[in-house]
């Protein structure tokens, strides 16, 4: 008898160290500051492929409110940390200006394989993103539940935006970060499996060619954990506003709740052929907010507001169960407000048309971030 999911919940978030002066990248951030941030947080951060990173975990939770108030702590910790070498964290999937070229890699086995492995493609990595676990302890349970949540990365990444930027450039999209990232192997939308047999001969034939040790090394927009007895997504841009990576992270809780929910009733949502999924991707890459998605049971375009109504109807009897009915509901109030993208971009306009040259405005959207990222943030 399939016993029933806990639906835990954990969050993972990069940011990116910047100098409070330059407001470029920290290429080069003191040893010091990584081991005070791993004396306060213990077991809760590591430092990430490039110097200029730091990764953030909060603990297992049974409600998302608390692993937000963990976010919290996380984020306040760092940022105080930081403050005291001169640094400050801005949780955005690239920086406005900063230049891969300048950067330099934290020397650690795995980093070093990577290096070795992708070269260029992985070189080029100067990106975050937020990723959220959710306790599935069944690997059958874990497989079906993938299929079907694929349909709803699109409108999760749509939420998150925050990579308008790159290289100095505004890139006319609301997430570069995975145009960056698409360089790498074995990443963006999941096949279907039709078990979890089919997906450990999948994982069987990458490590016994030689091509990966182990299933870590699949970097696909939602996957299996291979540490944890988890569903992991990972399409999101990491999000500016603590409200907004929390909303996010419940919104996915509840998605993969409500279709345990029809399972029970003998129902499943429709699985997609892959391209459709992954044009809807692109499409929130491209538009954010701003933009349609398919409908991909009706077949058209139809704006994302209208689409997100649906979903936050959809999960609502689940929100309620979960407790985060608030948090998921937070979403109107990121379409009203805008995601990081857009308030970077906002900026970015608000201070040219004051008369600011070019620089003057991507330095003006790096103060943006830094003050975003602790809003409503504790500090220590």
């Amino acid at each position: 008898m399939l016993r029933e999911p806990e639906f835990t919940i954990g969050i993972e978030e990069e940011y990116l160290l910047v100098d409070r002066v330059s407001r470029d990248l920290a290429s080069e951030p003191p040893d010091s500051m990584m081991a005070e941030c791993e004396d306060s947080l213990r077991g809760q951060v590591a430092p990430e492929f490039m110097r200029a990173q730091i990764e953030v975990g909060t603990r297992v939770y049974r409600r998302v409110r608390d692993a937000g108030a963990d976010l919290m702590r996380l984020r306040g910790t760092v940022a105080e940390i930081a403050r005291r070498h001169g640094l400050a964290p801005i949780a955005a999937s690239t920086h406005p200006f900063a230049r891969w070229e300048d950067q330099h890699q934290v020397h650690k086995e795995r980093y070093d394989v990577l290096a070795r492995d992708m070269q260029g493609a992985v070189r080029r990595l100067l990106i975050c993103g937020m990723h959220v676990h959710v306790g599935i302890a069944d690997n059958e349970l874990r497989i079906d539940l993938m299929n079907q949540a694929a349909y709803f990365l699109p409108h999760l990444l749509t939420l998150s935006t925050s990579s308008p930027f790159w290289r100095a450039q505004n890139t006319g999209l609301k997430s570069y970060r995975l145009t960056v990232f698409d360089a790498m192997p074995r990443t963006g939308i999941p096949d279907r499996f039709d078990s979890y047999g089919e997906y450990q001969r999948m994982v069987s034939h990458l490590v016994g060619a030689g091509v990966i040790e182990d299933a870590t090394k699949i970097w696909t927009d939602v996957r299996l954990s291979a540490r944890f007895p988890t569903l992991e997504m990972r399409i999101t841009d990491v999000c500016t506003r603590l409200n907004d990576a929390i909303c996010i992270a419940a919104l996915y809780q509840c998605v993969l709740s409500m279709l345990y929910r029809l399972r029970l009733n003998n129902q499943r949502w429709r699985i997609y052929p892959r391209i459709l999924v992954h044009e809807n991707r692109w499409r929130a890459q491209r538009y954010g907010i701003d933009g349609e998605l398919i409908d991909l049971g009706k077949g058209s375009l139809v704006p994302f507001a209208e689409l997100l109504d649906e979903i936050l109807g959809l999960v609502e009897e689940d929100a309620q169960r979960l407790e985060c009915l608030s948090e998921v509901q937070n979403a109107r109030r990121i379409l009203t407000r805008g995601t990081s993208a857009d308030r970077q971009l906002a900026r970015y306009k608000e201070v040219r048309d004051g008369g600011a040259d070019h620089d003057d405005a991507l330095r003006a959207v790096v103060d943006l971030l830094i003050d975003d990222t602790v809003d409503g943030v504790k500090l220590p």
